[in-house]
């Protein structure tokens, strides 16, 4: 795959030249036995008791109003990583955790450093999860219309063997490139699609797309010797390939980072409200509040700090948005050939960053409100 512009790294990895396995995302089990993620024995959230150490107040008694929202913005984003999380094996751990028998308990451990999330990421960068996330890629990114061979080659790996997915990541992939590549050349059609036109749209794609990926992607079809044939493939699959990483990239940066908000929470809620609890019967009354008052001040602060940062999430999903929805224009003019084979992939990605952006907004609004618990919190403190 000597041609291939995947050598471009995404999430700290990426799909290496020559067709070496995609690191760390895609949606791909290793092993259909290994459906269900555990927690490592050393990671066990004990029994129900308190919420100073990150644990949910006792069975049967009430919830503080701050955790009760905790609970439920947890399990909104457990939630959404179990539809849209890039590996699979992240979102199979999701959906363990809501519908685990002990409930909200295992909704918030999920987050905890070293549990189901964190586990589950370590599962899906096995190499046999990389070789299949490598093959799903591929068969999404690669139509029939434009790349049979290719789209042929990886469907037939997934439905295969762990060794003919790694078969088709060291060799089967760039040797079904190549056979396609020879059919499209073979053919004028595809040379004279080719105009300084789509030229100057994928150079503008180069310079200005919001996906980093995108971006490469572009280059790469316009690097120094590089012939009409790179310019149609980029709108045959590097455009939608880029964009899948892209999108890959963003959900697992929030993923990544929501984990560690929502743990954080947690604990910062624990620890005011055990904070506050103290300040009646304390023997230096004043000191208690002011100790409970920083509590809640923490809290606040740091629902602040998620607010502004899904905020900027907001603003690159809104982007992205519009940018696909400028594509998904384009491509239905029907004197624009080399379009159609984006036609689709543009369709859904403009679908895709819409539902980020409405995630976005919920999630900002939710910290919002924390924030405003919080300070409620502070003002109760003061005496």
């Amino acid at each position: 795959m000597s041609r291939q512009w995947w050598g471009a790294r995404a999430l700290g990895v990426g799909v290496l030249a020559c067709g070496i396995a995609v690191a760390g995302v895609g949606p791909a089990w290793a092993d259909s036995r290994a459906a269900t993620v555990g927690v490592p024995s050393s990671v066990v959230v004990t029994g129900l008791s308190s919420v100073s150490e990150g644990r949910v107040e006792g069975e049967g008694q009430a919830l503080s109003p701050e955790l009760a929202a905790a609970i439920e913005e947890a399990r909104r984003q457990v939630t959404s990583m179990a539809k849209t999380h890039p590996a699979a094996e992240v979102r199979t751990s999701a959906w363990n955790a809501l519908r685990s028998s002990r409930g909200d308990e295992a909704l918030l451990e999920w987050f905890a450093p070293g549990a189901g999330f964190d586990y589950a990421k370590q599962r899906s960068r096995e190499t046999r999860a990389r070789n299949k996330a490598f093959c799903e890629r591929v068969a999404a990114t690669h139509t029939a219309e434009f790349s049979p061979k290719v789209r042929t080659a990886a469907t037939r790996a997934l439905k295969g063997s762990a060794a003919e997915q790694a078969a088709f990541v060291t060799t089967g992939y760039a040797q079904a490139q190549q056979l396609d590549r020879t059919v499209r050349e073979s053919g004028e059609r595809q040379r004279l699609e080719v105009t300084a036109k789509e030229r100057d749209f994928v150079r503008d794609r180069a310079d200005q797309d919001a996906g980093e990926q995108v971006r490469v992607a572009a280059r790469w079809a316009l690097r120094p010797g590089a012939a009409d044939t790179d310019v149609a493939e980029f709108f045959g699959y590097g455009w939608a390939t880029g964009a899948a990483l892209d999108l890959e990239a963003y959900r697992t940066r929030v993923a990544d980072a929501e984990a560690v908000r929502q743990n954080t929470l947690t604990r910062l809620i624990g620890k005011a409200t055990d904070a506050e609890a103290a300040v009646l019967g304390a023997a230096d009354a004043a000191k208690a509040r002011a100790e409970a008052k920083r509590a809640w001040k923490a809290v606040a602060e740091h629902s602040d700090a998620a607010r502004r940062a899904w905020l900027a999430e907001q603003a690159a999903a809104t982007a992205q948005a519009e940018n696909w929805r400028t594509v998904v224009a384009l491509s239905r003019e029907p004197a624009q050939e080399l379009w159609k084979a984006i036609s689709a992939t543009a369709e859904t990605n403009q679908k895709a960053w819409a539902g980020e952006q409405t995630r976005a907004q919920e999630a900002a609004a939710f910290w919002q409100a924390m924030h405003d618990r919080a300070q409620d919190g502070e003002n109760r403190t003061r005496g």
